[in-house]
């Protein structure tokens, strides 16, 4: 059905793990089996965005990882990333689309709006992010967005439905449950005391086929 792994999505984001740190974090997190990278960095300049997301796509690229940039098709592309994903406020997914190409990965924030992942799927995006889920620490003022959302949305578009917003190992379970392909997750794992061990508690729940979520329609 679709081009990308299910599972954990990390979310490298710098206002959680210093800058510095980042690299250090992805690959931690990707040894405990994050199946998704997405470099998020509000505040850097564009020159150091473009260094950092260099590096990860760099490291995600050696470790047989798609690695995605958050909000900005133009860096992605110079970074080298496999894909962007955008939000209200960014280009949307058929800009994306034509500055990436056809075999890019392109993401979309729905927030608690089916509509809105229903266009965004007509328009070829390769999934659709439902949140804030839970209260999210990054994002404290997100809207919320129920996890029965999540199953109507598989069942309706097609396309993978990723959540997103205060997922950690404590929670995963039950997002799994409710029916999302992808949990992304920032703090849940990188402001974990074991980043590694927090990745591999969110990963295993899609590890095998009778894992949350597997076979029912989508």
């Amino acid at each position: 059905m679709s081009r990308l792994p299910r599972g954990l999505y990390l979310i490298a984001d710098a206002s959680v793990t210093a800058r510095a740190r980042l690299a250090e974090a992805v690959e931690a997190a990707i040894a405990g089996g994050a199946a998704l990278v997405q470099y998020r960095d509000k505040a850097a300049d564009a020159r150091t965005r473009l260094a950092t997301a260099r590096a990860l796509a760099a490291l995600c690229r050696a470790r047989g990882v798609p690695f995605l940039v958050n909000d900005d098709p133009a860096l992605a592309r110079e970074a080298g990333a496999d894909g962007v994903h955008v939000g209200r406020d960014d280009p949307t997914v058929a800009a994306a689309r034509a500055a990436l190409g056809a075999g890019a990965l392109v993401g979309a924030s729905c927030y608690n709006a089916l509509p809105l992942a229903r266009a965004a799927a007509a328009a070829g995006a390769d999934y659709v992010a439902f949140g804030s889920v839970f209260p999210s620490p990054t994002k404290p003022g997100a809207v919320r967005a129920p996890l029965a959302l999540l199953g109507e949305a598989r069942a309706a578009l097609g396309v993978p439905v990723c959540a997103i917003g205060g997922i950690t190992p404590a929670n995963a379970g039950e997002v799994a449950a409710a029916g999302a392909d992808l949990l992304a997750v920032a703090s849940g794992v990188l402001a974990a005391p074991d980043p590694e061990a927090a990745a591999r508690a969110i990963a295993r729940l899609y590890a095998a086929p009778a894992a949350a979520g597997e076979g029912r329609e989508a």
